[in-house]
């Protein structure tokens, strides 16, 4: 491997992790395939172990490789991603019985498993009481938490926010809330959604966040912040969607008006 100039100006960590993440992109280090031990890359840049390690480590930090324990570290093989967007709430989907997460597990030939980890009254986060015109100071939201998998492995985070008023002494206070899941109960309340408004921004994970998505250090969260209007125009629902960016994708198809 050749070094240029700019890379001798670096530490000796981040010149190793250069070369290595360039014969990555390069493909002379293929999806699976098995990089030098530690002890062999410290001896051929002539580094410390310890200088080693941390090139590895700022690899995995970037998602290039994964450690097995016991095995090794390789690079990382390339994961198709979970897409969302536009149609995910479109009554073509519907009409196939599957929520949009089931759907596309479906078609990636993954099984999906939802967790429905809490359902309670809360106050809510003055984001969702902006949104839903409720008092940020008041139990005055039903906030429902899911954790979402695919063959097991966690792929997304939601929390979703309706108003109490509403929601009390209706299915929706219940873990299964029925056909068509939530939005049936509200339609059944009298919201048909007409219109969705998606703010989506990239972060990184607060630790909770990282321990239920099992998150590899430095690996972001894309946050979508979705409102769902009715048929007047009224926001009725809020739902909070943290997916891990290493497995999920957002696509939009939108008329230009």
């Amino acid at each position: 491997m050749t070094t240029s100039s700019h890379s001798s100006n670096q530490p000796p960590s981040r010149r190793i992790a250069e070369e290595l993440r360039a014969a990555v992109q390069a493909g002379r280090l293929a999806p699976g395939d098995k990089l030098p031990s530690e002890r062999a890359l410290a001896q051929q840049y002539g580094a410390a172990r310890n200088t080693a390690r941390e090139a590895i480590r700022i690899l995995a930090e970037e998602g290039l490789v994964t450690a097995r324990h016991g095995s090794g570290v390789f690079v990382r093989e390339p994961q198709r991603l979970f897409r969302f967007g536009s149609d995910r709430y479109a009554h073509k989907n519907r009409e196939t019985g599957l929520t949009p997460f089931r759907l596309e597990a479906r078609r990636q030939g993954k099984e999906a498993r939802i967790d429905v980890v809490s359902v309670a009254r809360e106050r809510p986060p003055q984001d969702i009481a902006e949104r839903l015109s409720v008092p940020a100071d008041d139990e005055s939201v039903l906030h429902r938490e899911n954790h979402y998998f695919a063959d097991d492995e966690p792929m997304q985070i939601v929390s979703t926010y309706l108003r109490w008023d509403e929601a009390q002494n209706t299915p929706l206070t219940q873990a299964r809330t029925g056909k068509d899941g939530i939005y049936g109960r509200l339609e059944d309340l009298g919201h048909v959604m007409t219109r969705v408004r998606d703010e989506i921004t990239a972060r990184m994970p607060t630790p909770a966040e990282a321990a239920v998505l099992e998150l590899l250090p430095g690996v972001p969260v894309l946050e979508v912040l979705h409102t769902s209007l009715d048929q007047e125009g009224e926001p009725f629902e809020v739902s909070r969607y943290v997916h891990r960016a290493d497995r999920t994708g957002l696509l939009y198809e939108l008329p230009v008006e």
